[in-house]
């Protein structure tokens, strides 16, 4: 399959350009020539299927003219290999656990495909490749351990300092060898940016391979597809409208799910749910794109003002917002707003949400007025633990620890601290 650049001033490339370069030479995201269309039957063919062997009969068409059938069923298994529970709260409303993946959030999906894809491509390479990721929680961990120990590859991370969990920067801080942490004093937006930066530098790339694995790159969004396609072939049986919540921030985990019902999944509609960065709820509401500096809130992983992803939305409705206002709706909700909604999960259901799922929920259940007879969705997309600073106090108990979650608290913080602009970032590489 080929790939074009949304910024529509670049070559057309193939996979494995698309995945090292990151971003296309006009600085645009790379986005599929063709989105494939799923067979008639594939939904009644996929009944009963792992969910590796799901995603392996709906991967084949972006991935076959680059890597042989039997590499990618080797990697599909071996990134796939936990659990994907869909779990019912009550009649038409469930949700989609992302969490069993080794650091316990849904980037593990994205992290450990990308990972064995990166280390196909970069196989017999003769110099290293440099993947920069910006993160604002659980990519960075996900990132970590996926590309931990992959040969000819070193991964550098930059996360905003005091922006996210004590146990996420455990997670992305603690592995060392291939592994390199950047504390930023700044946001993440200057984070994103000054990855962005280096991927487009004439001297870095001169002197060093780099590539990203933030979701700017095409290999972070693509299997991420194959959940939304789990979820429906597991709902249909109901035969009603189903409506999933996204929770969002820099709205790659939507892109996918909207790139799935444009494949043919019978989603009848996405809510991007946000917390008080509210650029796309705004952009349905005015049809104007308008990037604000991110704020801080409970949901820390959401906290973008300018999501990067945003530009394949566009392209995927060509830039027309009344097309996407039929598949998409998007509302804002406050940090009261999430820890009521953890509350009342707690007490009305005994399940334990984190606040990026809470407000994945605030979403389904406001859609969910306007469409009484659909199924309803939302996504949990991280181990309510790695929150447990907030979760505890709003649900007056202890969430339970995981054992790996545990062995985290013990490890030793390595970290090199760096001011927020790219002059710093682009001497660190140089230097390193």
């Amino acid at each position: 399959m080929k790939f074009y650049s949304t910024n529509g001033k670049s070559p057309v490339v193939g996979l494995r350009e698309a995945v090292l370069a990151g971003l296309a030479p006009d600085r645009g995201l790379y986005m599929p020539a063709e989105i494939p269309k799923l067979s008639h039957d594939f939904f009644n063919d996929a009944k009963g299927k792992s969910f590796p062997d799901m995603a392996m009969m709906a991967g084949e068409d972006f991935f076959v003219d680059d890597v042989p059938l039997g590499e990618l069923e080797s990697m599909m298994h071996e990134a796939f290999n936990f659990q994907v529970p869909l779990v019912e709260l009550k009649k038409d409303l469930y949700v989609l656990e992302l969490f069993h993946g080794p650091t316990l959030a849904f980037k593990d999906f994205a992290a450990r495909f990308m990972a064995r894809l990166f280390g196909y491509f970069v196989r017999g390479a003769q110099r290293q490749v440099t993947v920069l990721v910006a993160t604002s929680g659980d990519t960075g961990s996900a990132v970590a351990h996926g590309f931990f120990n992959v040969e000819g590859i070193r991964v550098v991370i930059l996360y905003p300092s005091g922006k996210v969990s004590t146990l996420q920067e455990k997670q992305l801080t603690s592995m060392g060898g291939n592994i390199t942490a950047l504390e930023v004093n700044g946001t993440f937006d200057d984070c994103q940016q000054m990855v962005k930066e280096a991927l487009m530098d004439q001297e870095l790339k001169e002197r060093l391979t780099l590539a990203s694995a933030n979701s700017i790159n095409i290999a972070r969004l693509l299997p991420q597809i194959f959940y939304y396609l789990y979820t429906c072939v597991q709902l249909m049986r109901f035969n009603k409208p189903i409506i999933i919540s996204v929770p969002s921030g820099n709205v790659g985990n939507l892109t996918a799910g909207l790139m799935a019902k444009k494949m043919g999944a019978p989603i009848e509609r996405f809510v991007a749910a946000t917390n008080r960065n509210d650029t796309i709820p705004k952009y349905l509401a005015t049809g104007v794109f308008t990037p604000i500096p991110s704020v801080s809130t409970l949901s820390n992983a959401m906290d973008v003002g300018n999501p990067s992803n945003f530009a394949r939305m566009r392209v995927l409705y060509h830039d027309r917002v009344e097309e996407m206002r039929r598949d998409l709706h998007s509302w804002s909700y406050s940090d009261e707003q999430t820890k009521q909604a953890i509350a009342e999960v707690h007490e009305r259901y005994g399940y334990i949400m984190d606040p990026h799922g809470a407000v994945g929920y605030l979403g389904i259940c406001q859609e969910q007025k306007s469409v009484p007879e659909s199924v309803g969705v939302f996504l949990e997309t991280a181990h309510p633990a790695k929150f447990s600073d907030i979760v505890d106090s709003v649900i007056g108990s202890s969430v339970p620890m995981s054992d790996r979650l545990k062995a985290y608290e013990r490890r030793e913080k390595k970290v090199t601290l760096i001011k927020n602009t790219f002059t710093e970032l682009k001497e660190f590489l140089l230097s390193n």
